[in-house]
């Protein structure tokens, strides 16, 4: 265990963090698909178990390899990322599978894959953003040559998940419009990006709304069903929140969950309020401040960043998977309208665990760099 421990470079406390959230996402996954188990598998109630095991191994995998990359080397391929994720999504846009009205995944031909574009997009948007604000820092309130390179993939990639996917675009526009803050881009840019940014999808709400397409109807009831709160709440909160009432402060009860057979989709955009029924409140509370350590933890590999890249992309990643945990835990009880984002490296899945697990890599090799050159400040200590 020590060799293998050994092995493991960068920051420790963000490696231990991943292999507690691991943890948690196999006793989730394997409690809250027992219904999907007796309806789809024959009541083979350890074929999602094995798969989520697999995944999370084969995460664990591209994670360590991530890690061991120079992270100078995601700057050079980051445009390649983007140039490939943009067709991606235009061709999902048009020929995806529709899944719940919305076209966010395309199966990969042969392997008979679903891949949801959106995650790639994610991670190449966010690793071209931080090679453009660190390369044009010289001219960053330069408008030509600074703010448009860096704005407009930004804006086309936004705008392309947004029809399927309004909540990755808005995480993911959040996320950049943070970086841009951090990289010194000019207020007045940022404000620009910000209207423009509004101006646009205004402009696409009314257009889908004018011809009955998209989903824009879907937003609108949960917006109302959110905001009025005279009107009933939505069948899955009101699950979520019987689930949480269940599981009280402290709680012992793998595999007894009661909501599972009612949420829907408790494996992925609910697992969370599984957890906390068969755990208890203080289990939430406990992947809750691991998420915000993990904030933490990037926030510091930041503010030693060995150059502008690498910091930047450390704190964008760390950025935009917290943020989306945040915004998980905060649909399960009540907090926002319902988004379909799923939990990070928790909820079962094949595309956005093995992201996200690369992301972590990606923060991972940063840290190990700063090692690397400055051995005497381990980013392991407190």
């Amino acid at each position: 265990m020590q060799a293998v421990f050994n092995h493991l470079k960068g920051d420790r406390i963000i490696w231990f963090i991943v292999i507690l959230l691991s943890l948690f996402s196999v006793l989730g996954v394997y409690s809250a698909t027992g219904t999907l188990a007796f309806r789809q598998m024959g009541g083979n109630t350890e074929y999602y178990l094995l798969k989520q095991l697999f995944i999370t191994g084969f995460g664990l995998v591209l994670m360590y390899i991530a890690h061991r990359v120079n992270h100078l080397y995601y700057s050079r391929v980051a445009q390649v990322l983007l140039y490939v994720s943009v067709p991606l999504l235009a061709f999902t846009l048009l020929f995806g599978s529709d899944i719940n009205e919305a076209k966010r995944w395309i199966t990969l031909p042969v392997l008979n894959i679903s891949f949801q574009t959106s995650d790639l997009a994610k991670l190449a948007l966010i690793m071209y953003t931080s090679r453009m604000l660190s390369r044009k820092q010289h001219i960053i309130k330069d408008f030509d040559r600074s703010f448009l390179p860096i704005v407009l993939p930004m804006v086309v990639v936004c705008m392309l998940i947004v029809p399927a996917n309004l909540s990755t675009a808005a995480l993911l526009f959040t996320t950049c419009i943070i970086l841009m803050f951090i990289g010194r881009v000019h207020m007045r840019h940022i404000a620009l990006t910000l209207w423009f940014g509004l101006s646009v999808f205004a402009l696409y709400v009314a257009a889908a709304t004018f011809t009955g397409k998209g989903r824009v109807q879907t937003w609108k009831s949960r917006l109302e069903s959110y905001v009025n709160k005279d009107a009933e709440e939505p069948y899955q909160v009101q699950q979520a929140k019987i689930a949480i009432a269940n599981g009280g402060l402290l709680r012992l009860a793998p595999g007894k969950s009661m909501q599972r057979n009612f949420l829907p989709h408790p494996y992925s955009d609910f697992i969370y309020a599984i957890l906390i029924e068969e755990y208890g409140l203080i289990t939430g509370l406990i992947i809750l401040v691991l998420y915000l350590i993990l904030l933490y933890r990037c926030i510091r590999i930041f503010a030693r960043g060995p150059d502008a890249f690498g910091a930047l992309l450390a704190v964008g990643l760390g950025v935009v998977l917290v943020i989306q945990a945040l915004m998980n835990m905060a649909v399960t009880v009540n907090l926002m309208p319902v988004t379909g984002l799923t939990l990070p490296l928790v909820s079962m899945g094949g595309t956005s665990v093995l992201f996200s697990s690369i992301s972590i890599g990606i923060i991972l090799s940063v840290s190990r760099h700063i090692e690397a050159i400055s051995p005497q400040n381990h980013l392991a200590e407190p």
